[in-house]
């Protein structure tokens, strides 16, 4: 046991090898027959030593017999001899005893050194952590310790733990436990059998295969008396930890408490400096980068990281679809994805500007589980904020997840927050850089895919920029133009271009130049149009001009040839499509017939001079009328006109647009009688027939004389419907085809249905009546009501019923379609029908 007193003393510094040595040689003198210990406590050992050991004790140590000696001999002073002179007048066993206590003492004395020791070696938290837990297991005989710190932030006892190369922090609510009923109270817990005690949790043994049985938990005190958190031991080795083991752990923990707190705040100003250096370096690097998606990816990569985070996600708000996007790593590509701005955490953030932190995922109603079955992973904690900018606009929303070490606290939120004030800064600039970006693609883009050439100066004429189409009318490479003056480039014949744009930057206004002649490089000439405008600046500033060139040589030519056969439309759209368009093709269109009632004996009556001059007068009116409403002449027939509305392109509104130019042909040929009735002339009548039908259309004819015309069985029903209208006594008769793809509403009403000359299938046909007032046709409403009426009786077979309605009708107004059913069913009365008559009325004459 003596040989123990030895190595302790060594390991306290108070003997050094040399002393071993010396102790060694009288050992070896006297033949072995004394200890090594014996030998060291004769010439080395020291009152002071025994009496550091002694004070260290802070009363609380039992004086049984064997202190009692030990504290004699430090009185008096005595020697070896004395010391073995008392020795010997203990029994055998308070020898033992006596010897044992002394080794006891020095090991608590080693421990207090040791602390004091590695305490000023290092300013490191988990250093320090490591150290107070090996020690203070060591020290008391236990299996294993942990040290727990109060956290004021989160009010969470946190602990550190290291696995390996890296350290795991394990955090709890400070009241929860042993150790938070210990923090909470200040008064140290001792219990013998962990498993009696409801305060002990026994989860933590089943999840770690751990037994515990004894349990030593004391708090950890500052020097203002403040409680900073707490230790625990277990399962003391020897038996049950008892009260001199707490006093022995509350002089550690007293010893240590001061350093500990020492060590916390330089590492929260080694934090905070390292924050503020971080945050400063992250900042200067996303206000480096103007490009929006490298931006994004960059501000999810640092909010990441600066918070220890598993994985992050920047959802910004796309004004136009109301959605919030973000970009997500898929391979080697960036893909987005969108939802509404008002679903889930980021759309609950984005709507109510409020930060969301939410510790445990899964006990939070509003997070979606199914994300995580679909991707596999496992969301545990969320802190989710909204991106305002300098204006308090909210702009997106930054969603962090899985905190390492615990969930988020009020200090990583001020963090995100910091660093979002400062990401709304760059996303603003990247997204001004990015329109300002798109602009100038569009603007290139739309520069490149005009067919008119397009040549900018700038304000010292000098040429900046030139498109494909002005490098192909001016036939001439970029290098050949491109930083060149105007006025060397456009000289000679050219020189009326440079005085244009001289004449356009002294008045800061446009010039047009039409059908006028440039002259290229080898000396040949072709016809443009040519425009020169200023280019201003916000600050009205004058930076420049820009030249559109139309090159409109092929036109010319084109429709000095076209003229002859084709109309103005026509040959525009051949311009724009080719002579594919015209080359014949099959398509809907609507067909419009108009003709002239008894011209014959009009024409007889006038004579032929006045018939020429009635029908220019007449053909140019209702021409213009048909040419208001984009329909094509297709040609003169006589004194009747054949135009088509669809063909060779469609306006999308092709019925209405023949319906409405046969209404207002009606009302200008009232005009056009009222002045030939003043003039003593007669009025003429006209009647239109209109269908909507696939026709042919294309040039026919022969080599030597071609007309853009349509036929086709469309084409001869409009002519059909044009004679009806004599039978009816109608003015505008329109087909059922017309009738329902009619997208505006026209006071009309069913005709009949009839079956052509040549056909089978029934056709049913409408009368227009817009362009009827009250004078020329009186009680028009009440004659419709009574003659639609009496056409459901007719098609029902009840011809007396309907006899009546038609005779009403016929009172009001001398109305022919109501007289044609009147006599009809007259004839059925009396002739009934047989049962197979569907009501068709057969058509014998074209």
């Amino acid at each position: 046991m003596a040989d123990k007193i030895g190595e302790i003393l060594l390991k306290l510094g108070y003997i050094g090898e040399s002393d071993i040595d010396k102790a060694l040689e009288i050992q070896i003198a006297c033949g072995g027959k004394r200890k090594l210990g014996e030998i060291l406590s004769d010439f080395i050992l020291k009152e002071e030593h025994l009496l550091h050991a002694l004070s260290m004790q802070k009363g609380g140590y039992a004086m049984d017999a064997g202190l009692a000696i030990v504290s004699r001999i430090l009185r008096h002073r005595l020697r070896q001899a004395d010391i073995i002179r008392i020795l010997k007048s203990i029994s055998a066993e308070g020898q033992e005893e006596f010897i044992e206590k002394i080794a006891d003492i020095l090991d608590k004395i080693a421990a207090f050194i040791e602390i004091s020791h590695r305490l000023s070696d290092t300013l490191s938290l988990d250093s320090l952590l490591q150290y107070m837990i090996a020690i203070t297991t060591d020290a008391l005989n236990a299996d294993r310790s942990t040290l727990f710190l109060n956290d004021r932030e989160t009010g969470e006892l946190f602990s550190r733990i290291t696995q390996g190369e890296l350290t795991r922090e394990i955090r709890f609510p400070n009241h929860m436990g042993i150790a938070g009923a210990v923090f909470t109270t200040g008064q140290p817990i001792i219990i013998h059998d962990a498993y009696s005690d409801p305060r002990f949790n026994r989860d933590i043994d089943k999840e770690t295969g751990y037994h515990t049985k004894n349990i030593l938990c004391a708090p950890i005190k500052g020097r203002d008396g403040e409680i900073t958190g707490a230790i625990q031991l277990l399962n003391k080795k020897d038996g049950d930890f008892s009260s001199d083991d707490l006093i022995l752990l509350e002089g550690i923990t007293s010893q240590a408490s001061a350093a500990l707190q020492n060590a916390r705040l330089f590492e929260e100003v080694q934090k905070a400096k390292e924050e503020e250096t971080q945050l400063l370096d992250v900042t200067t690097a996303i206000s480096s980068e103007l490009k929006l998606e490298p931006l994004l990816l960059k501000i999810m990569e640092t909010s990441t990281d600066i918070l220890n985070a598993d994985r992050s996600t920047l959802f910004l708000h796309d004004e136009k679809t109301g959605e919030l996007w973000s970009l997500i790593a898929q391979g080697t590509e960036n893909v987005q994805i969108r939802f509404p701005s008002n679903a889930g955490i980021a759309g609950t953030v984005f709507t109510r500007g409020e930060t969301i932190n939410i510790p445990d995922a899964y006990a939070d109603l509003r997070f979606n589980k199914e994300i995580d079955k679909k991707t596999g992973y496992r969301t545990h904690s969320i802190l989710c904020m909204p991106i305002i900018n300098k204006a308090g606009k909210i702009i997106g929303v930054t969603q962090v997840l899985n905190k390492k070490g615990g969930p988020f606290t009020p200090i990583d939120e001020n963090r995100l927050r910091a660093f979002s004030a400062q990401a709304s800064i760059a996303i603003e600039n990247a997204k001004l850089f990015d329109d300002v970006l798109n602009m100038k693609n569009y603007n290139e883009s739309m520069l490149e895919s005009m067919s008119n050439g397009v040549i900018t100066l700038d304000a010292q004429n000098r040429i900046v920029k030139c498109n494909a189409a002005a490098l192909r009318i001016l036939r001439s490479e970029p290098a050949d133009i491109v930083s060149r003056q105007a006025s060397e480039y456009f000289a000679e014949k050219n020189r009326w271009i440079t005085d244009s744009v001289m004449k356009v930057l002294e008045k800061r206004r446009s010039d047009i130049t039409l059908d006028t002649e440039l002259f290229l490089a080898d000396g040949q000439g072709i016809s443009i149009n040519l425009t020169v405008v200023p280019l201003i600046d916000v600050k009205k500033e004058l930076i420049g001009a820009m030249l559109v060139f139309e090159d409109i040589t092929m036109e010319k030519r084109l429709k000095g040839t076209m003229a002859r056969y084709m109309t103005k439309e026509v040959a525009e759209k051949l311009l724009e499509g080719g002579e594919t368009v015209l080359g014949g093709q099959i398509q809907e269109a609507t067909v419009f017939f108009s003709d002239i009632r008894s011209f014959t004996t009009i024409s007889e009556k006038i004579g032929p001079q006045q018939t020429v001059s009635m029908l220019n007068e007449y053909f140019t009116l209702m021409v213009d009328i048909v040419f208001r409403y984009s329909g094509i002449l297709d040609k003169y027939i006589g004194d009747a006109i054949l135009a088509v509305f669809g063909a060779p392109f469609s306006s999308g509104e092709d019925e209405d647009k023949a319906v409405n130019a046969a209404i207002d042909m009606m009302k200008a040929l009232q005009e056009f009688n009222l002045r030939r009735t003043s003039e003593g002339q007669d009025p003429i009548n006209i009647g239109v027939g209109i269908n909507t039908a696939e026709i042919l259309s294309g040039n026919i004819g022969s080599l030597k004389r071609m007309d853009y015309t349509v036929i086709g069985d469309g084409v001869n029903l409009a002519s059909r419907l044009e004679s009806a209208n004599k039978y009816y006594g109608t003015k505008i008769l329109i087909s059922e085809f017309t009738f329902h793809k009619l997208k505006n509403s026209y006071l009309s009403r069913e005709i009949d249905h009839i079956r052509v000359k040549g056909k089978n299938r029934p056709v049913a046909i409408y009368e227009i009546l817009d362009f009827f007032d009250g004078q020329s046709f009186p009680h028009l409403d009440d004659v419709l009501g009574l003659y639609l009426e009496g056409l459901a009786f007719y098609r029902q077979r009840r011809w007396k019923e309907g006899v009546d309605k038609f005779k009403q009708a016929l009172l009001l107004h001398d109305d022919c379609a109501s007289k044609i059913y009147l006599d009809r069913c007259s004839y059925f009365l009396v002739n009934p029908p047989e049962d197979s008559w569907d009501g068709v009325w057969v058509m014998k004459e074209k």
